[in-house]
């Protein structure tokens, strides 16, 4: 809405239409414009026929200035305050603010953190004292007693796919224990030289034994019971000959 006023041949408009306490307020002039200054307005800007004040009084602005040769003053331009009348002036009550939430992200964040160290020093704890534990020793088995156990455990065994190679092999091993000179990688042709005449039965067992490892579709020609109890006599313990004179 704009608002016309003539005084002494002074015309300008102003808006807004009912300006307020802290408003700017612009004003047009048909010519060129220059207010005098006054502690009830504040000048904002100024620009040929238009400027712009502003008051925080709440009550009429009278305005005065030049325009062109002409000298005007109380061009009055209404100002209304922001307060309705009546107003207790009372202030409005105050709202609670609402509690912001908990952070529980950092929290949880920290937690991880603390149960992945936890877990890892736990491993390394764990890895250090398997490393520092001492290996179990097994308990000593003399050859004798070592030769039988086998033998007997082959003899027992009737499942086993090849029993002759098996007991080949702790017989070579006993020979080795138990005889010097001898070795477990001997081959049956370079022990059978070296044997006693009552070691005979490792004879069959060695050679029964090669037929078992070396020719898959050979068949062993002695019955393994009938041998694995001749086996056992390897490893009875043999009189001193001095204990024979006693």
């Amino acid at each position: 809405m704009l608002l016309a006023f003539v005084l002494a041949a002074v015309t300008a408009t102003f808006h807004p239409a009912s300006p307020t306490v802290g408003d700017l307020v612009t004003i047009e002039f048909a010519a060129p414009v220059v207010l005098d200054r006054s502690p009830a307005y504040e000048i904002v800007s100024g620009a040929g026929n238009r400027v712009v004040v502003r008051t925080f009084t709440p009550k009429p602005l009278a305005l005065s200035g030049t325009i062109g040769n002409v000298r005007f003053r109380n061009l009055v331009i209404p100002v209304t305050s922001v307060i309705a009348p009546g107003d207790p002036m009372m202030p409005a009550p105050l709202v609670p603010p609402v509690p912001a939430p908990y952070p529980r992200g950092p929290f949880i964040a920290i937690a991880i953190a603390a149960a992945a160290a936890i877990a890892a020093w736990a491993a390394v704890i764990m890895r250090a004292r398997r490393i520092a534990r001492p290996a179990r020793a097994e308990p000593f088995v003399a050859p004798d007693e070592r030769f039988r156990r086998a033998v007997l455990a082959l003899r027992e065994n009737r499942a086993h796919p090849r029993r002759w190679a098996a007991l080949a092999d702790e017989t070579r091993a006993y020979l080795a224990a138990t005889r010097a000179g001898l070795g477990a990688e001997w081959t049956t042709s370079e022990l059978v030289p070296r044997l006693a005449e009552e070691e005979r039965v490792v004879i069959d067992i060695l050679r029964n034994g090669d037929v078992e490892k070396f020719a898959p579709r050979g068949t062993p020609s002695m019955e393994f019971e009938d041998v694995a109890q001749r086996a056992l006599a390897l490893a009875t313990p043999r009189t001193p000959p001095q204990e024979q004179r006693a």
